[in-house]
């Protein structure tokens, strides 16, 4: 918990949604479909490994047990995106 100073209370720590993980991106979608865990995006990385943003925390949290040691906590170098058009 982290104390919200404004009003003196503590307030819940939320945590990202996103991950990137060192697996292929098919195995993610795999294990997220095993674990009940919905993927709004995902993305290939081109240092290897996949950038995946599940739905919700509850899936978030669960999925980042589910990787364990696959979750990779360092700079990882992404797709710019380009909209065509």
């Amino acid at each position: 918990m982290q104390d919200d100073w404004r009003r003196g209370v503590p307030t819940p720590t939320t945590t990202s949604r996103a991950m990137n993980v060192s697996i292929a991106q098919a195995d993610v979608v795999a294990l997220c479909r095993k674990h009940d865990a919905s993927i709004s995006a995902i993305e290939t990385l081109h240092s290897g490994g996949t950038h995946v943003v599940l739905r919700n925390g509850e899936g978030a949290d669960k999925m980042r047990k589910a990787f364990g040691k696959k979750v990779i906590t360092g700079a990882v170098v992404r797709t710019p995106w380009v909209r065509n058009g």
